[in-house]
């Protein structure tokens, strides 16, 4: 029987015999089974991860600069933005560089009245079998008309633990960091905290 702790990374696994070579290494005796030892072990690495999880910040981990949409631009042009970045969503900032929304793919695709389920093949399909593309009715449409505001932000000194909270109850994939004035700091999206939790374990903090 093997076990691994609970957590999206990927980890060793540590089997029945591991523990019972780890309890001959601990001297004097001790009074536990290693199915005892194995729960403890569970308890203890979960306990650790929330505690690193408390420890650090939004600042620690965010990607900066921000690439970031205008939100004078029409569909088109954030379309082609987005594509050019090679991203999947951005904040929108007005004329004083505030973070005034979040745009992202399922935005888009809401426009063109298709569900966020849609695969981009469903899509082609579609276009290939229908005279003209759904796509075509982004045309003559603001970013302001689809992006999502007000938009959900977060001060850089945002524990992880709060910031998987949100991702949670606001069902987001990206959160903007912003300073005092709602200007973009930086941004942390799902992989990012996946990536900062195996990392700080891997690196024992």
């Amino acid at each position: 029987m093997t076990t691994k702790p609970e957590t999206a990374c990927e980890t060793i696994e540590i089997s029945e015999s591991d523990i019972l070579e780890a309890m001959r290494e601990i001297e004097g005796y001790i009074d536990i089974s290693p199915g005892d030892f194995q729960e403890i072990f569970h308890i203890a690495y979960r306990h650790a991860l929330r505690r690193l999880s408390d420890f650090r910040m939004a600042a620690d981990i965010m990607t900066s600069p921000v690439q970031c949409l205008s939100i004078e631009m029409d569909l088109i042009q954030a379309a082609s933005f987005l594509a050019e970045k090679r991203i999947s969503g951005a904040p929108v900032i007005d004329g004083d560089g505030r973070i005034v929304g979040v745009v992202s793919e399922k935005d888009f695709l809401a426009k063109m009245g298709v569900a966020g389920s849609t695969s981009f093949m469903q899509i082609i399909a579609h276009c290939l079998n229908n005279k003209g593309c759904i796509a075509t009715l982004l045309r003559n449409h603001q970013i302001e008309e689809i992006m999502t505001a007000p938009a959900i932000t977060a001060p850089a000194e945002t524990t992880l633990t709060k910031i998987s909270v949100l991702f949670k109850e606001k069902n987001i994939n990206r959160l903007p960091i912003v300073d005092s004035a709602g200007k973009p700091l930086g941004i942390v999206t799902r992989t990012d905290l996946v990536h900062a939790s195996c990392t700080t374990v891997s690196n024992g903090r």
